[in-house]
């Protein structure tokens, strides 16, 4: 039976998920297609249509490989599936850095195309500017700091943030700078968990937490990660709630099975003279 998208004139924006600072926890996780944004849509608070889409749905190594063509193509799907979730949108690595004016013409380019409530992008102290600016435009930012995967190749790898007090004074530093630029909202990724608490007490706006801490004002994980589907190495700080993979190989393996013994398609899955409606 097809998965029914809430009736409700209410999506979640932007400010509803600032104000909740301190409050509820908030619940996000990743989305890229129309049917898994109908079937998270009643559930979460927050749909990340995430860079890491480039890596999971299309077999880049890293999130590198998105463009803003992947990002809102994914992204009108996600609209498509969703009614009241926040929907935020990830800017790809090389359509924010370089400027202020490429960061709004992005980012205005993903709101125009997608409707979606708000972008995310990656860094603190080097992009504020950024961030002012697309606020400025008037459009919601969702900042990310800690570990950042469009940085993996400048980082040598997906590398725990917060382990020494020099590490430490500049993620405090980023989220200032987050925060004072005017984002929403801040995911702490991959970093030390009392450094993740500590930001999360000195800032006013509500952070999301991966691999960070249990006192962030909100959690997300990457979809495919949670319900057991990612085929290479999962994160240390995922929990998988679902084990996807082995339900679809064992589908798999029984679809096979039946089509070489001539079983699939049995009388019930085929159409003669007789059987009524002409409905496939």
């Amino acid at each position: 039976m097809a998965t029914q998208l809430p009736t409700t004139d209410i999506r979640i924006g932007a400010d509803m998920i600032r104000r909740r600072k301190g409050g509820t926890p908030i619940v996000c996780l990743t989305a890229y297609t129309y049917p898994i944004a109908r079937l998270l849509d009643p559930h979460v608070d927050l749909l990340l249509v995430g860079d890491s889409v480039a890596m999971v749905l299309h077999g880049h190594e890293t999130t590198l490989g998105a463009s803003l063509e992947m990002m809102i193509a994914h992204g009108q799907a996600v609209m498509r599936g969703s009614a009241r979730a926040c929907v935020v949108i990830d800017m790809p690595a090389g359509t924010y850095e370089d400027s202020a004016a490429q960061a709004v013409a992005s980012a205005r380019r993903i709101i125009g195309e997608t409707g979606c409530q708000a972008v995310k992008l990656e860094g603190g102290v080097d992009v504020a500017a950024q961030i002012a600016a697309i606020v400025a435009a008037g459009i919601p930012v969702m900042g990310h700091i800690g570990l950042q995967p469009q940085s993996v190749e400048k980082d040598g790898g997906y590398k725990i943030k917060g382990r020494t007090d020099e590490t430490v004074a500049a993620l405090l530093a980023d989220a200032l700078a987050v925060e004072q630029a005017g984002a929403f909202s801040l995911v702490i990724e991959g970093t030390i968990e009392t450094v993740a608490a500590d930001i999360t007490h000195r800032i006013a706006i509500p952070t999301i937490g991966i691999g960070a801490s249990s006192e962030c004002d909100g959690q997300i994980l990457v979809i495919d990660d949670m319900v057991g589907l990612t085929v290479d190495r999962v994160p240390k700080f995922v929990k998988q709630y679902a084990d996807l993979r082995s339900v679809i190989a064992h589908a798999a393996e029984r679809y096979a099975l039946e089509v070489r013994d001539r079983e699939f398609p049995g009388r019930v899955h085929v159409f003669s003279k007789t059987s009524g409606g002409d409905e496939a």
